[in-house]
């Protein structure tokens, strides 16, 4: 799956990833490939993407919006 995730100053992270782990606003979720397609409002806390090497990535977020639609995820946030 593709990730892209964007701050208002600049594209932060595009990738292959495996899972993507993200703070909504009513509890903590997590991304898979194929998933449903989702839009999200996201609030403080910590962004923690798999990548298709197995690697972790995380990323401290103060708030953002999580679109994923046909295996690509696309996160609007401000980071802190």
């Amino acid at each position: 799956m593709l990730i892209e995730i964007v701050s208002p100053e600049r594209k932060v992270f595009e990738g292959e990833i495996r899972l993507v782990q993200a703070p909504g606003v009513n509890g903590s979720f997590e991304l898979l490939n194929n998933h449903a397609p989702i839009i999200s409002t996201l609030q403080e806390g910590t962004v923690r993407l798999i990548t298709s090497s197995e690697d972790e990535v995380t990323f401290e977020i103060n708030s953002g919006i999580l679109e994923c639609l046909n295996n690509k995820v696309i996160i609007l946030a401000e980071l802190r």
